[in-house]
């Protein structure tokens, strides 16, 4: 009797989210680690080939259909052999570039788009991918102008029953919300900088007249509303350089091998990153996506994805900038004892890292309840 009960409740839960009763059947890692959505462990081995239950995709831009050969001179750099075997990976494949759309959107950007979310998720990460289009992510009109949501996502990194469950999780979000975008390469930390190189691609041959982009992970919370009233405020319409976020400066390549972010010399032997936003939510005008884009082509891949769309910005000869109402850390409570998430910090921000599903819902609730009061710290939240 008590599993039975048990089943129900767990059955009653999964029912809020659709198609939670699939996921269930799926379990596996949830791909969260870190700032990124995009999952660990695995190599960095391209596989295009990853998803034999998928059907052949119609020709997809900037794709190809032959797999891309491992470069074998990279085993002959100093210091090689004793490399994790994630970096060897890493330069081994850091030349392969194009793969194959398995999931596209070829109509999202068929009319006005002002602003496109583009969010990178983990194939495992259903539960955020549908809180985002429960709350913040919803495909609206705000103050008139149109606001698109796409998710960018590659193939689970498991073994090959993983990634069939969860390439059939994708397509059916696809048939039924038309808003996931998949390539079949490893979806690994190491390779968000190829997803995101992937994502312009797409961007330059189906979105070109997107005026302004979201680019953020999956567990941030945007409040959508004021990104928009601030992007009606940016000269030029999206057609003059915008990219801003949290602003990181001065720093350089972590050499310590314990680190995620570990990239040693035979990566690159620059001892200074240029100046990027931090890759977790930015904003960028469409211009300057394609800025990125042109300079991307003539710059090797950089396995930490932030870092890479500041490489790009300084070849492109354009600079990130700091905005104050984009948290990557967080909010700062002025003391222990209040509520993280009374709304009232919340409100003229305008994107915020590190949330789960359960406070992004509450959050959207709270800062658009009729006649939010604040001044004084809310203990509960009568009308959620």
């Amino acid at each position: 009797m008590a599993r039975g009960w048990r089943y129900k409740v767990e059955a009653a839960v999964l029912a809020l989210f659709g198609l939670m009763g699939l996921l269930f059947l799926l379990h596996g890692d949830d791909g969260s680690s870190g700032r990124a959505s995009g999952g660990t462990g695995g190599p960095f081995t391209p596989s295009p080939t990853a998803a034999p239950e998928t059907p052949p995709p119609p020709p997809a831009p900037s794709a190809t259909r032959t797999v891309c050969q491992e470069n074998r001179t990279a085993a002959t750099l100093a210091g090689f052999a004793d490399l994790p075997a994630h970096i060897q990976d890493f330069l081994r494949f850091r030349h392969c570039r194009d793969f194959p759309l398995l999931l596209d959107q070829p109509e999202k950007c068929s009319g006005e788009v002002f602003l496109l979310l583009a969010i990178k998720s983990w194939p495992g990460n259903y539960e955020r991918r549908e809180m985002i289009r429960r709350t913040w992510g919803q495909e609206r009109a705000v103050a008139g102008l149109p606001v698109r949501r796409v998710f960018l996502s590659g193939v689970a990194p498991g073994g090959a029953l993983e990634a069939r469950r969860l390439n059939r999780l994708l397509r059916l979000e696809a048939a039924e919300h038309g808003d996931v975008l998949q390539w079949a390469f490893h979806d690994t930390f190491f390779n968000l900088t190829l997803k995101q190189s992937l994502f312009h691609a797409w961007l330059e041959a189906r979105c070109p007249s997107a005026r302004f982009l979201l680019n953020g992970d999956d567990d941030i919370f945007a409040h959508t509303d004021n990104l928009v009233g601030y992007l009606q405020g940016v000269p030029g319409a999206g057609r003059q350089h915008l990219f801003v976020g949290h602003l990181i400066a001065h720093v350089g390549p972590i050499r310590e091998r314990w680190s995620k972010y570990y990239v040693p010399e035979q990566v690159t032997s620059a001892t200074a990153y240029p100046p990027y936003c931090g890759g977790g939510g930015l904003l960028m005008s469409g211009y300057t996506a394609g800025a990125i884009r042109r300079a991307s082509l003539g710059l090797p891949l950089f396995p930490i994805d932030d870092v890479y769309l500041g490489m790009c910005l300084e070849r492109a000869g354009l600079a990130p900038a700091s905005h104050a109402g984009v948290r990557m850390v967080g909010v700062r409570l002025p003391s222990a004892t209040l509520d993280p998430l009374d709304p009232c910090y919340f409100r003229e921000l305008l994107l915020v890292h590190r949330f789960v599903p359960y406070e992004m819902l509450l959050m959207w609730r709270a800062l658009r309840r009729p006649g939010l009061a604040c001044g004084r710290h809310l203990e509960v939240y009568p009308s959620l």
